[in-house]
């Protein structure tokens, strides 16, 4: 039982962690209508940068915030200069661009920190956060950093006029121009929000699975799974899908297929929701009139 226990705990704990990087791919797909599949290449950058300031010195969670916003601005700026002049191109010319973001982000890390695996440090160890039997202070401290930004989130888009107008330019342009709001820089802060979020997820998991160029590979398939199971056009929905998924994945790696192919479960979920239900749990039909 405590077996048990401790495998939902450290599943919710990953569960976030894929929470994260799922609501960065709902926040991308409901701006371009597209999945990034950089966002994975993008956050290890954004965690190269926060090793390489805690290295200089700089105290964890400074270097933390200075990360996250450096990562705001990067995705901003990737959506003014690369994605905006291309918005009416083709499906297949948006896929390249995403493939090409992931080769660059993957081929400068390795060139500028090379590709021999690093340590990265948990700032949750030694603190006030307890360690039990059924999860350890790095894993409770990554899902109240989860929560707190999800919370943070949720009031942003809820109660801001800046969250709502960015709502409103990415369920329904035309009238969102016709009311006054820059719809283009409204889908460039989409962007650099989606950019924070994942930098946030690849400092919260890189002291699990160390830190190196190829670090978010999985993490990125866990992600869209997990948006792919709650729904890939439900912000919520794709966190919820995030906590299922780590919990499944755990007890399934426990269980049933091993730590070896753990990997393959996120793969299964994917076919199995595009087979059963293309919308997700909680996610909406999309329809359009041809």
């Amino acid at each position: 039982m405590e077996e048990l226990l401790h495998q939902i705990f450290a599943g919710i704990a990953t569960g976030g962690i894929y929470a994260s990087i799922a609501l960065a791919l709902v926040m991308i797909y409901q701006t371009t209508n597209h999945i990034n599949f950089a966002q994975g290449e993008m956050a290890m950058f954004s965690t190269y940068i926060a090793w390489t300031l805690i290295q200089a010195g700089v105290p964890y969670w400074i270097a933390f915030l200075a990360t996250v916003v450096f990562s705001l601005v990067a995705g901003v700026a990737i959506q003014r200069i690369i994605i905006k002049p291309l918005e009416r191109a083709p499906l297949l010319t948006h896929v390249l661009i995403f493939i090409g973001l992931l080769v660059i982000f993957n081929s400068v890390a390795g060139w500028v920190w090379d590709y021999t695996i690093k340590s990265f440090p948990s700032p949750f160890d030694g603190t006030f956060l307890p360690s039990t039997r059924f999860f350890s202070s790095h894993e409770l401290g990554e899902i109240i950093v989860t929560l707190i930004l999800l919370a943070a989130l949720f009031g942003f888009f809820r109660f801001t006029t800046l969250g709502l107008a960015m709502r409103a330019a990415a369920l329904n342009p035309v009238s969102s121009r016709l009311v006054g709001i820059r719809v283009s820089w409204m889908l460039a802060l989409g962007w650099g929000l989606a950019a924070a979020i994942g930098s946030v997820a690849g400092m919260l998991i890189a002291p699990v699975v160390f830190l190196d160029p190829n670090m978010m590979s999985g993490v990125l398939l866990y992600g869209l799974a997990a948006a792919l199971l709650g729904g890939i056009n439900n912000p919520w929905g794709a966190v919820l899908g995030g906590f299922m998924l780590g919990v499944i994945e755990n007890l399934a790696g426990a269980y049933l297929v091993g730590t070896e192919l753990k990997l393959s479960v996120a793969l299964i979920m994917i076919v199995l929701v595009l087979l059963i239900k293309p919308s997700g749990l909680f996610g909406r039909p999309v329809l359009e009139r041809v």
